[in-house]
């Protein structure tokens, strides 16, 4: 428990060594890399926590996060610390590979599944299913998406954003995707039937976790770039196991997976593919 509710008590600034178990916390629990000269950004970001719970130090906020069985001071952590930033048709030229080099080979499955494991706060989940809509109208989509963060995975399954947020975005998608808000909000939301494409559950990559079965694609975009060197690989070996043989990971442009990730190979710039058994075609499976 907290040490109150005076909000208005001071707050210690974070010291060397309570940031240092904070900086500890954060990579055991999940991969993030705070580098020495991130306290202020530590400190605004754990703000509201340290004055809603009345704490007046950050090694008290720390002891209670370990402290709490519950998991639930651990989570608003994560929520606090977890960088959200994301946009539609980010870095495109992903979705023009997807589009041209990867669809041409799922169409004939009985459904196309990706995986989308870092998907923040939505945009990138809603920006596959526009390409794969546009590209294999005729197929059956489903896109698992998944993030670490409460708060983020909240704003995507709503699916509503500013029309700022969406001004990148093709006008005829916006049409024949996306519902308009009414005024004053105005903006625009994913239309239901679209919305329906996809399932959103938390997942920590840091954590032991088995997918019901393996993707043909996964999209992994900037989320590694906050883990060292060591963490990347292990996160990138969890999700090459996800993968099926044949199958695409996508990070982001600023990502790039070390040598010692064996199990991929290197397709062009933040594109890495799982080789297919025997060297043989993609499996064409249900």
């Amino acid at each position: 428990m907290g040490l109150g509710t005076d909000l208005t008590a001071a707050v210690q600034p974070i010291g060397a060594s309570e940031f240092e178990e904070i900086r500890q916390l954060a990579h055991r629990s999940f991969g993030l890399d705070l580098k020495p000269g991130k306290e202020q950004l530590v400190e605004a970001r754990l703000g509201r926590l340290m004055r809603t719970g009345g704490f007046r130090s950050y090694r008290q906020l720390t002891r209670h996060i370990v402290e709490d069985r519950t998991g639930e001071a651990l989570a608003a952590m994560i929520d606090a610390l977890a960088t959200n930033h994301t946009a539609f048709l980010r870095e495109r030229e992903h979705f023009n590979f997807l589009r041209d080099e990867v669809v041409p080979a799922l169409r004939e499955r009985a459904q196309m599944e990706l995986w989308c494991a870092a998907c923040s706060t939505g945009e990138e989940v809603w920006t596959l299913a526009c390409v794969l809509n546009e590209a294999a109208p005729a197929s059956r989509l489903r896109i698992t998406a998944s993030d670490i963060s409460r708060k983020a995975l909240a704003v995507a399954e709503r699916a509503a954003y500013s029309a700022e947020r969406c001004a990148a975005l093709p006008a005829a998608w916006l049409a024949r995707y996306f519902t308009a808000g009414p005024p004053p909000a105005g903006g625009y939301r994913v239309k239901p039937a679209i919305r329906a494409q996809a399932e959103f559950s938390r997942l920590n990559l840091m954590q032991s976790f088995a997918r019901p079965r393996q993707f043909p694609v996964i999209f992994c975009r900037n989320a590694m770039i906050y883990f060292d060197a060591e963490t990347q690989t292990r996160a990138a070996e969890k999700l090459a196991d996800s993968l099926e043989p044949g199958g695409y990971l996508f990070v982001g442009h600023a990502e790039s997976l070390s040598r010692r990730t064996a199990s991929l190979e290197y397709v062009q710039p933040a594109v890495y593919r799982k080789p297919a058994k025997h060297g043989g075609a993609w499996n064409k499976l249900s």
